[in-house]
């Protein structure tokens, strides 16, 4: 069974950095062909894609957010992801998902797997 897992500090601060893990178990992300991406959910508004990394490596961006988010993968099949000069915006549940196929869809029935989420929450 494959299970993602998000993880994260929960509270951060404006102009902070956020770095957050999705522990993968079931499923090599480096030896599986699967996209896996970063998604988020802000209170009262719709999913938005961030980010995914192939599992050869490529990464891909949204624009919006290119320039203050990395996102990259480590040998103990993790997930990461980093998100700079974080504001009151950033507030939302970020959730890891996969897909066999490049797709910067925010609509889980499109990822094969999908993680139950983590808070993050930016304020003083």
């Amino acid at each position: 069974q494959v299970q993602l897992q998000e993880s994260g500090p929960g509270l951060v601060k404006p102009s902070d950095t956020l770095s957050l893990n999705c522990t993968v178990s079931g499923k090599s992300i480096t030896a599986s062909a699967h996209y896996w991406s970063w998604i988020r959910q802000a209170p009262g508004k719709e999913r938005e894609w961030i980010g995914a990394v192939s599992y050869t490596g490529l990464v891909y961006w949204s624009p919006a957010l290119k320039s203050r988010t990395t996102i990259s993968k480590d040998t103990s099949n993790t997930l990461k992801l980093e998100m700079k000069y974080l504001r009151p915006e950033d507030t939302a549940v970020y959730v890891c998902a996969a897909t066999k196929w490049y797709s910067n869809s925010v609509n889980p029935s499109q990822y094969e797997y999908w993680g139950q989420g983590t808070q993050v929450t930016v304020s003083s």
